[in-house]
């Protein structure tokens, strides 16, 4: 079977994902990707592959319980996980940076902003481990990403915008395939028919903060973005961000 074949797939009780050619999304439990104790959960975060010529690029870790369905999943695309190459981190909370320590003892280098990889490296409370009742192993980012940085991948273009509130170091990527501009979101919107906003039990989450960053994402136009729970928006997903700023707006302030 050709990878451009179909979208949608079912193995193994999971479906395999292909969003675009070359975009994949991997993981998540909350459409039934990955499994880690609960049906349409939240144990585990949503997880993407971008595939280049010169090796594979991955968005979020997962929780670390469900990384060996993650690469099952890639090898239905005739993914190899030995191929990736960078994994780049929206958030330090255990549903999305918990295999960290895992992808990083493969040789992945793993990407984030310095909130990030300040949490990640210490495993406290900014990683959520008592929502999950687990221990966070902590892990040593590669390379900390600035502001506004702009950086090439594997011959890809991305840039990094810092939009905490969610939890203080919430990260969004952008960047180009095949003629779209996609945005991976993490946590900073929240998932389609279940809320509009990240979940706020962090112990690091802020709602004044949250305000700003949705205003700041609420100006921006992509055409698709990815984000941290639930399904893919392929419809103008400025739509979506401006709708959570507003619940914001009349329920915050």
């Amino acid at each position: 079977m050709s990878k451009s074949s179909h979208l949608f797939s079912l193995i193994t009780n999971r479906i395999a994902v292909q969003l675009l050619k070359a975009l994949y999304q991997v993981g998540g439990d909350m459409i039934g990707l990955t499994f880690d104790g609960k049906d349409a959960a939240y144990n585990d975060g949503n997880t993407y592959i971008l595939e280049t010529p010169e090796g594979l690029i991955l968005f979020d870790a997962g929780c670390g319980d469900t990384l060996d369905q993650i690469f099952e999943n890639m090898r239905y695309w005739q993914l190899n996980p030995d191929d990736i190459r960078y994994c780049l981190l929206t958030h330090a909370h255990f549903d999305h940076a918990g295999g960290g320590h895992l992808l990083a003892k493969q040789g992945v280098k793993i990407m984030a902003n310095a909130e990030v990889a300040d949490a990640v490296a210490s495993g406290d409370d900014r990683t959520c481990p008592y929502l999950y009742h687990k221990t966070f192993i902590p892990f040593q980012v590669a390379e900390v990403i600035a502001d506004n940085c702009k950086f090439e991948l594997l011959g890809i273009e991305f840039e990094a915008m810092h939009l905490p509130g969610h939890s203080q170091g919430c990260t969004a990527f952008f960047f180009k395939h095949e003629n779209r501009r996609i945005v991976v979101s993490g946590d900073i919107i929240g998932t389609l028919l279940d809320g509009y906003h990240g979940w706020s039990g962090s112990i690091d989450f802020d709602k004044e903060t949250y305000i700003k960053s949705l205003h700041k994402f609420s100006k921006i136009d992509t055409d698709m973005m990815l984000p941290g729970h639930g399904t893919v928006y392929f419809h103008k997903p400025r739509r979506r961000v401006e709708e959570a700023f507003n619940h914001a707006l009349c329920e915050w302030r």
